[in-house]
């Protein structure tokens, strides 16, 4: 009987039932093994490439449903020969195929509530840190692999609805705020899924009949809604009254509707799209006009006769203030880029639909960590932009890139590289979507050139270049000036020790902590009254 029970055992393992008991090899180590074992055919290793890059384009090349081959091929005759460089060929051979895949991938609904998707994603950014086979013999891939600034700057962007070039350090540095600098699949995968959440929410609000009548004739889509639960009110503030209500905000405008008994009154549109010179601010709060709360967002604008405040309660902190006032400003900033640019058209709802993605973006990031006080600003493209020294170099480089896709559009209705142009409307209602062309300067994916900086990417590293410089120089400034005030304060202290040490002589002889000291005390000041003021009746 033992016999036999040895004998099934031993085919069971020769057989492998057993493989996933017995290995501990990680699913890339296997498939690369099956990649090389695979006859002449569409699965072969590309020789200069790392195991794990070699698994990640395998991979992109069944969902293109093109050969390794034919993808390399196609590299080949389309890049330039500086992006060729065999020094950096693998890198951007990697790009290359990661954007393609990419731009296919997303094109699906519900992209971002596919697991395989988000875990394909993240391997993209562990392949990209190591994809030549001199940079990285071996690399174990596993729950714990972990990406680093660069990488993830560099693949995230291509999936618009995960990151834009602008904000996609600063998204970054969010999610590893806890992990010293190093980004896991596990908390990635989560952002991910809250994404999927807010864009699930959005579309629910939007294509609900919630203010219908309002939001038709410019096509607005919702983008948040505060104030529908009593335990967290809005409260509206115009000269000495103050309403409860509902607020929401839009692409184009900010709607107020006052609570009545059991129903809302009639919204009271606060305009972000026209050119009203509207003015959004922090402001105090309080009842009768006092200014006692820091929970306010003050809105003025020349169609108003006197402004209105935002109050968002809290019992602690001013956090519900502070996000209603980016994602609000972000919109205005959007429409004042837009006039500014005289963008139109298509253009147009591509720059709006940017803009609500940083917004959503922001709400994924905000369900995440709650107890954390985010800086919403430097999150939303806009805001940022207004922000950052030499912000404006990016806005104009931004209108100039979108000005260049409208004229690739008219010019050519179809890409012959296989980077497939799309509409900015199309691209927002597929979550995600960017638009792709063929460039005379590189291979264009939305923002991102395939091995090179975009002008956008150059832009926004001169920003934050200048933007550490600026902030250096200002906390050179502000210890110079409080080493100033240390000294100031050290002299002054040297100055008055002699009065305060006098003041404490005093106080411990009326204390009579030094009995003999406090009777000579008093006997010399009874014979100085008595000496100087009785002297003359003596």
């Amino acid at each position: 009987m033992m016999g036999k029970t040895r004998n099934l055992l031993e085919e069971l393992v020769k057989d492998g039932s057993f493989k996933w008991m017995l290995s501990r090899r990680t699913s890339f180590e296997e498939e690369f093994e099956e990649m090389g074992q695979s006859p002449s055919g569409r699965r072969k290793c590309i020789s200069g490439l790392s195991p794990v890059a070699n698994v990640i384009v395998g991979r992109c090349s069944r969902i293109i449903d093109v050969s390794m081959d034919d993808l390399q091929h196609n590299f080949d005759a389309e890049a330039s020969d500086s992006i060729k460089q065999p020094s950096c060929y693998a890198r951007n051979f990697l790009e290359y195929c990661c954007f393609r895949a990419i731009a296919l991938s997303i094109q699906v609904t519900g992209h971002l509530a596919d697991k395989s998707f988000r875990r394909l994603t993240f391997d993209m950014m562990l392949a990209w840190e190591a994809p030549a086979a001199a940079s990285q013999p071996v690399l174990k891939v596993d729950t714990e692999s972990t990406v680093g600034m660069e990488a993830f700057c560099r693949i995230a962007p291509a999936i618009a609805v995960v990151a834009d070039v602008v904000t996609s350090s600063n998204i970054f540095d969010v999610l590893t705020s806890s992990t010293a600098g190093r980004l896991s699949f596990s908390i990635y995968d989560k952002y991910l899924v809250a994404l999927d959440r807010a864009i699930k929410k959005m579309k629910t609000q939007s294509e609900s009949s919630h203010l219908s009548n309002l939001r038709l004739p410019r096509g607005e889509r919702i983008l948040d809604m505060d104030g529908t639960l009593t335990t967290q009110p809005v409260l509206e503030h115009v000269g000495m009254s103050i309403w409860p209500g509902r607020l929401t905000l839009t692409d184009h405008a900010l709607y107020f509707e006052p609570l009545r008994v059991v129903t809302y009154d009639k919204a009271k549109l606060y305009d972000l799209a026209d050119d009203l010179k509207q003015v959004i601010k922090p402001e105090l709060t309080g009842p009768w006009g006092a200014r006692l709360f820091d929970k306010g967002v003050l809105y003025k604008s020349t169609s108003l006769s006197e402004p209105a405040i935002l109050e968002f309660p809290e019992l602690t902190g001013h956090s519900r203030r502070d996000y209603w006032l980016a994602i609000s400003r972000e919109i205005l900033y959007t429409h004042n880029f837009i006039r500014m640019y005289q963008i139109k058209g298509v253009e147009r709802e591509e720059t709006l639909s940017k803009a609500a993605l940083g917004i959503l973006r922001l709400q994924a990031l905000e369900e995440l960590s709650p107890a954390t006080s985010l800086r919403n600003e430097t999150l939303l493209m806009f805001n940022l932009a207004d922000q950052l020294p030499g912000g404006d170099l990016i806005l104009e480089t931004l209108a100039s890139t979108t000005a260049s896709r409208e004229s690739d559009r008219a010019s050519k209705q179809s890409s012959q590289s296989g980077m497939y142009s799309i509409s900015a409307h199309a691209i927002f209602s597929n979550l995600g979507l960017v638009p792709q062309t063929a460039s005379k300067d590189g291979l264009l994916v939305g923002e991102i050139v395939v091995g090179e900086m975009s002008s956008l990417e150059r832009a926004v590293r001169e920003s934050r270049d200048n933007f550490k410089a600026v902030e250096l120089a200002q906390a050179s400034v502000h210890g110079v000036k409080m080493e100033g005030i240390d000294t100031n304060l050290a002299v002054m202290k040297e100055l008055i020790y002699p009065v305060t040490e006098l003041g404490k002589f005093l106080v411990s002889l009326t204390y009579w902590d030094d009995p003999l000291k406090s009777l000579l005390f008093c006997t010399s000041s009874c014979y100085i009254i008595y000496r100087y003021e009785f002297a003359d009746f003596i």
